[in-house]
């Protein structure tokens, strides 16, 4: 149970962190282009982690 406590946790503030860097890449969008594919190619990375959670998350249900 606490595996699940910490899964959930962990895929809590992955998520978080991988709206607010999608949001960054939105504001920089325009204003400063290498910005904005530092945060994209970040969130892809977080993206790619949230799905292992997920995987993860489904195999102990």
């Amino acid at each position: 149970m606490a595996q699940l406590n910490q899964l959930n946790t962990y895929r809590k503030h992955l998520e978080d962190r991988y709206e607010k860097l999608m949001e960054r890449s939105k504001d920089y969008k325009y204003v400063d282009e290498a910005k904005s594919d530092i945060a994209t190619y970040k969130a892809l990375k977080i993206l790619e982690k949230l799905n292992r959670v997920k995987y993860l998350d489904n195999s102990f249900v």
